[in-house]
């Protein structure tokens, strides 16, 4: 794969919204109800939301991630997705430590994230899980459930 690199914003481009709105449905499909916490395009429109996406050098988008702050050194890892083309690709991963990057430029020194079970969601957990990425407790109001699984690693 050619050069990448990473955007701030683009949440109303197009492709974006699409890629957004595949990840929003195949999370409520994929989750109970109750332990899904997946975000709509204009969910992510918040102050306390950094959006990143990652682009090939033919500007093809090729994955989405979020940053949230919550507080001033834990942020959380949200909305991450990959498109289908770039799975694979190492996408996943170079989203990952953009968003790192991101979070240590603001200050953070960790960050959680919150996710699913299942083989829907065991690529992303075998992503979080080789980025050294650890199994945690609840965080930042998010309650334990039998399909929910809490990461988080020191930045």
């Amino acid at each position: 794969m050619g050069e990448r690199s990473i955007h701030h914003g683009e949440l109303q481009h197009d492709d974006v919204r699409e890629l957004l709105a595949q990840h929003f449905t195949e999370m409520r499909a994929g989750s109970p109800p109750s332990a899904c916490h997946v975000m709509t395009a204009d969910a992510l429109v918040r102050d306390d939301i950094l959006f990143l996406s990652l682009r090939g050098d033919d500007g093809e988008l090729l994955g989405v991630g979020a940053l949230r702050t919550l507080d001033a050194t834990l942020g959380e890892i949200k909305s991450m997705r990959v498109a289908d083309g770039a799975r694979g690709t190492g996408a996943g991963r170079a989203m990952l430590d953009a968003i790192v990057a991101e979070a240590r430029t603001n200050g953070m020194t960790r960050l959680s994230l919150e996710t699913g079970t299942g083989a829907l969601f065991e690529p992303a957990n075998r992503l979080y899980r080789a980025a050294g990425i650890e199994r945690c407790g609840p965080f930042g109001g998010y309650r334990a459930s039998d399909f929910t699984l809490f990461y988080t690693r020191a930045i």
